[in-house]
């Protein structure tokens, strides 16, 4: 079973990706900080990363970068959400290495169709 890591700090966006995602069969791990995310990633067996843009300690763009630059992590698609709607901030995220962008707020089949993009065949 594919292993989500969804790191987002708001508890209400975590339990509407955790309810968008609860029929599909995937596992979901949390963390509510850019740091716990990367130590997961680090220490889990994850298969895509839903990152949020704005959170405590690290944020996602930081998170992101480190993961694209390190060789053993590099594979893990990273799907970043973020209220950030700028052109700039699209932008700058996709440079540290996101595979997706998705904007706050999104509806439900809108992150699934990204997850299932970069989890084909499951």
């Amino acid at each position: 079973m594919p292993r989500i890591l969804v790191a987002e700090d708001s508890m209400t966006d975590l339990q509407f990706i955790k309810n968008a995602l609860k029929d599909t069969g995937y596992e979901i791990l949390t963390a509510s900080d850019g740091d716990e995310a990367e130590q997961k990633v680090r220490t889990e067996s994850v298969d895509l990363i839903i990152l949020d843009v704005v959170m405590p300690k690290k944020n996602g763009f930081q998170v992101c970068r480190s993961l694209k630059r390190d060789e053993k992590y590099r594979h893990i698609p990273i799907i970043m959400i973020t209220s950030k709607t700028q052109d700039s901030d699209r932008f700058w995220g996709l440079k540290q290495g996101a595979d997706e962008y998705v904007t706050k707020p999104f509806e439900a089949t809108d992150l699934l169709h990204a997850v299932r993009k970069h989890l084909p065949g499951v």
